[in-house]
């Protein structure tokens, strides 16, 4: 089904008619912060013994598979989030296993079957810089203490990379036998170390820059509640939440979908002009395939090369 899915769509490429969004260049060694909501905004991935294994266990299966760089996650209730180091420009293939993964786990455990993810794209953020990367750690670690869960990232009953990031511990799993063959061919346990990649500096440093991160986060936090008289919810009262329920606080809708995480100014116009660049060349590039002629997609191109061969200019 799923190849001829993607059959489809290269006929409709090769007949010029695939309608064009934007192209992603997928290049080697950029990071990246993903998120993606559960459908209806439910609590599908709502924290329990079963979902926690199944969660890291599909998540580290799929970043050994793809040779993705862990840095950090953290799964909520509804959405997850994941920043990664994209190692050999994988990182497609990457999100397409997980999400299938988790969603067919997770509905085998809760025994449904329609959609488990929303279905708008999965949000992909390239983060930039040192700067960049370093707050979206901090963000992803604290997400629960933004949202008001929990008072401390250390008291969220669900997956998060924090602490094993921060002591270097080995992450491990077991497969899941809920949806899992005890005999298939997915392997019986994983393991993966969350790192700070070398390129981005001293771990130690890193590790006390990001400590003192997530307690300024914290300490706004409880500031914050302070001031409106408010209280978290709570490790218990989550725990004890309806896997059925979703939030009745409203979310904002068709709200702007960033592709670039820069705090600097200059850095991020850089990284827009390059997109836009990207984008330019892509485009001449594909029109002239179209055409008959062989030319050389800009390096970066990814769905035309994975399905269709295109030739890509090296990095």
């Amino acid at each position: 089904m799923w190849l001829n899915f993607q059959g489809n769509q290269l006929a409709r490429v090769l007949r010029g008619k695939r309608t064009m969004s934007l192209p992603r260049q997928v290049l080697k060694g950029a990071y990246y912060m993903i998120t993606r909501r559960c459908t209806q905004r439910q609590f599908l991935l709502r924290p329990d013994r079963a979902t926690n294994g199944a969660y890291l266990y599909c998540l580290i299966e799929a970043a050994l598979r793809f040779q993705i760089d862990l840095v950090i996650m953290c799964a909520m209730s509804n959405h997850h989030h994941v920043v990664i180091r994209d190692r050999f420009g994988r990182y497609p293939e990457f999100i397409e296993h997980l999400h299938r993964m988790i969603a067919r786990s997770q509905n085998a455990l809760r025994g449904r079957w329609e959609n488990f993810w929303a279905s708008g794209q999965t949000s992909v953020v390239q983060l930039v810089s040192r700067e960049d990367i370093l707050r979206k750690v901090a963000y992803v670690a604290a997400n629960p203490v933004q949202d008001q869960l929990v008072d401390r990232v250390d008291h969220w009953p669900g997956v998060n990379g924090y602490r094993a990031l921060l002591s270097r511990r080995l992450l491990e799993a077991a497969r899941p036998l809920h949806f899992f063959r005890k005999h298939g061919p997915m392997p019986a346990h994983v393991s993966i170390q969350l790192s700070f990649p070398e390129e981005l500096g001293d771990p130690e440093a890193l590790g006390a820059e990001l400590e003192a991160m997530v307690s300024d986060i914290e300490r706004n936090a409880a500031k914050e509640r302070a001031r409106h008289g408010e209280r978290v919810l709570g490790r218990a009262a989550v725990l004890k939440q309806s896997w059925r329920s979703a939030p009745t606080t409203f979310e904002a809708r068709r709200q702007m979908s960033p592709r670039v995480a820069a705090r600097n100014m200059w850095t991020r116009i850089e990284a827009l002009v390059r997109n836009k660049a990207f984008a330019r060349a892509y485009a001449g590039a594909r029109s002239r395939w179209l055409e008959g002629e062989d030319v050389m997609f800009p390096a970066g191109t990814y769905w035309l090369r994975r399905f269709a061969g295109v030739a890509v200019t090296p990095a």
